[in-house]
């Protein structure tokens, strides 16, 4: 059973996220950043850390401002606010005595991971799975709303049935975010992780960002796999291989 905590962000509103902890033997502990606009509870956030809990590696996922069971208004957040919310996540497992060495994050919170470990200074490995090398790569999804949003100041965006606003600040924030030289400083071990046909975030990100990188990398190719891990064996294959890849680094 998973424990449900809450923990504050970086601007204030609580944030809900679940621990999944080892049933036996704990190898390590780590915390989990999901995508743009999923959440905890997305196929691809559970059934990672379930498997990695399972693997021995205790697991943090959480809800970003605004989203599932987290306080706030998804509107006000930011890739930097991701990244800053990321950090805290970290900073309360280490407070509750659970040491985070380990940082894993699918899609745009692959992004935020790797920005986040600079601000972590337990974190020793940084694990990204369908990760855009530049965080503006969300930009194709709202696209037909810049023009709105830079006039307006803010859009609906609609989100698998759900209306989200999007602010100016938002698409700012994510245009000055740049990850190259956050990646070729990341001083971490880093693993990328892609499939060759993922629709949504093409390959050629995890190339870019395996060329900024430097030693200790790793690459591993997610073949079969959709961009959502949308098929139950295809995130718990990411997260076995994450937890032999991270072994040395716990």
């Amino acid at each position: 059973m998973a424990e449900r905590v809450k923990f504050p962000s970086s601007s204030g509103p609580a944030l809900a996220g679940l621990i999944d902890a080892p049933e036996g033997e704990v190898r390590g502990w780590g915390v989990f950043a999901h995508g743009f606009t999923l959440g905890k509870d997305c196929p691809a956030a559970s059934r990672m850390c379930k498997q990695l809990a399972g693997e021995g590696i205790g697991m943090l996922r959480f809800d970003n401002l605004g989203l599932g069971h987290s306080e706030g208004d998804w509107g006000d957040g930011s890739f930097s606010h991701k990244v800053a919310d990321t950090v805290r996540a970290v900073e309360f497992m280490n407070d509750s005595e659970r040491e985070v060495r380990l940082l894993v994050g699918h899609s745009f919170g692959g992004s935020a991971a790797i920005a986040a470990a600079h601000e972590c200074p337990t974190v020793t490995a940084v694990a990204s799975v369908g990760a855009p090398f530049q965080p503006a790569h969300v930009e194709h999804i709202y696209d037909a709303l810049v023009e709105r949003i830079e006039s307006d100041g803010e859009a609906p965006l609609l989100i698998g049935g759900k209306a989200l606003t999007l602010r100016r600040h938002f698409i700012e924030d994510v245009r000055d975010a740049d990850l190259r030289e956050r990646i070729k400083t990341l001083k971490r071990a880093l693993l990328v992780m892609h499939s060759p046909t993922d629709n949504t975030v093409g390959i050629g990100n995890a190339s870019d960002i395996f060329r900024a990188a430097r030693h200790p990398r790793s690459f591993v190719s997610l073949e079969g796999a959709d961009h959502l891990l949308t098929e139950k064996n295809q995130a718990a294959r990411a997260a076995r291989i994450i937890s032999a890849w991270a072994d040395p680094y716990l």
